[in-house]
């Protein structure tokens, strides 16, 4: 028996893990260690493809199936790296701004709400989103309830060139708050309306009728910042 980080072989045994498993320790270098593991270290191909299938329609326990790691090492990973996600987009920089005025007119964008529910049906909440109509990537997004703070936080998360733009709506009566006289145009939603459809197809938290619902609202939030930065890139490149 050799260490399995400088192969020194001076080993001794240390104790048992929380599973009753015999435990080693190098004394050369103090690596504790134990023989035939359940489960093998995590390779890299399988951390991309763990974080390509974050962003498909599976489940996470789904996901846990087709990678084969462990439940608890995988909602340590997800949970890490929902903190990583910023909830936040990255501005236009001022050459951007006048270039999109020169060339496109100035931005337009269109706004619409996604229900869902976390935990149980009864716990209702609304994705509120903002699309670029020229681009098409996502350029606001917040969750709360269907009333005007839901909105003014939407309005909070655009980005700036967005506040003053012109606006396309559903007409719900929210949106009078923060959109005013002409810029507030009802209708012409169909870009995000179709964008809807695509996260309701894309992200299994959001399908209806199935098992997949969100547990904890800080985890939608987190995941739906994180496939709206996905699909932004994607915009981006194609």
């Amino acid at each position: 028996m050799t260490c399995p980080r400088c192969q020194s072989g001076r080993i001794v045994k240390n104790g048992f893990t929380h599973n009753h498993v015999q435990n080693y320790k190098c004394k050369s270098c103090s690596r504790q260690f134990v023989l035939d593991r359940k489960h093998p270290p995590i390779t890299q191909a399988t951390l991309d493809l763990i974080d390509k299938l974050l962003l498909e329609r599976i489940s996470l326990r789904g996901i846990v199936r087709v990678t084969g790691v462990s439940h608890r090492w995988f909602f340590d990973y997800l949970k890490k790296k929902y903190a990583e996600v910023p909830q936040k987009f990255e501005e236009f920089s001022k050459q951007e701004v006048e270039e999109r005025t020169e060339k496109k007119g100035g931005f337009i964008v269109e706004c619409d709400e996604v229900q869902t529910y976390v935990q149980k049906k009864q716990n209702r909440w609304w994705i509120w989103l903002a699309l670029d109509r020229h681009t098409r990537e996502i350029v606001g997004l917040h969750v709360n309830q269907r009333t005007e703070e839901g909105v003014k936080g939407l309005w909070d998360s655009l980005l700036t060139p967005f506040v003053d733009a012109e606006c396309h709506t559903d007409g719900w009566k929210a949106y009078r708050g923060v959109v005013f006289g002409a810029l507030h145009q009802v209708g012409g939603t169909q870009h995000m309306e179709r964008f809807n459809l695509t996260l309701r197809q894309r992200m299994s938290r959001l399908v209806r009728r199935n098992l997949a619902f969100s547990k904890k609202l800080e985890n939608l939030i987190a995941h739906l910042w994180l496939f709206a930065h996905h699909y932004n890139r994607n915009r981006r490149s194609s």
